[in-house]
């Protein structure tokens, strides 16, 4: 069957060539505005979900994969800044704290209309940061897009004191060992396809 990756995300297409599938790339567009009782693990299920369902309209026959993420500080959900003053905002609040990322991954048969779901919780403590080091960071990097205002796989590695996590792709936005587990349950054993 044919592989999508449900999302524009160049980081979560550079996570998923790693494991050497032929897929295509598709941006679903939906709202991904959070609804008022819902909890960081609902959102991120409900949106990894939705998109997959989205992106199945344009490919009846595939297996899709879609993702999203969420940070969580304070019991509240905070998405991507999109401009630097909340970027600011969002690293100086960060600063000598714990933040936890919510990732959600959906696999979605778009022929049987199977679901697999599955959430890694990745916990990040922050290095103690001063207003130069989070405009420094933020100026070279750009992190706008990013869920946190950070990008794990480049400089941002300078903000954390510590990761844990089950999975180590899961902060850059795709559980690559988990997505592996639930590929097979749909047939495709990335070793057997080299």
């Amino acid at each position: 069957m044919k592989i999508v990756l449900g999302s524009s995300s160049p980081f979560r297409k550079s996570l998923l060539e790693n494991l050497c599938l032929e897929f295509t790339c598709c941006s679903p567009n939906i709202d991904e505005s959070q609804r008022s009782d819902e909890t960081p693990e609902q959102l991120v299920e409900r949106l990894s979900i939705a998109k997959a369902k989205e992106v199945a309209k344009q490919f009846p026959e595939a297996l899709i994969i879609s993702s999203d993420q969420v940070a969580v500080h304070s019991k509240t959900i905070l998405g991507k800044p999109h401009v630097h003053e909340n970027a600011v905002k969002q690293l100086t609040a960060f600063s000598g704290e714990s933040v936890q990322f919510l990732t959600g991954l959906c696999l979605y048969n778009s022929q049987t209309q199977n679901i697999q779901y599955v959430q890694d919780i990745t916990l990040v403590q922050f290095r103690q940061l001063n207003q130069s080091q989070i405009n420094k960071y933020l100026y070279k990097e750009k992190p706008y897009q990013c869920a946190g205002s950070f990008r794990s796989e480049g400089l941002g590695a300078a903000l954390f004191h510590s990761i844990e996590s089950e999975d180590p792709n899961a902060l850059i936005g795709l559980p690559i060992m988990k997505l592996v587990e639930i590929l097979a349950n749909e047939g495709v054993d990335i070793l057997e396809n080299l």
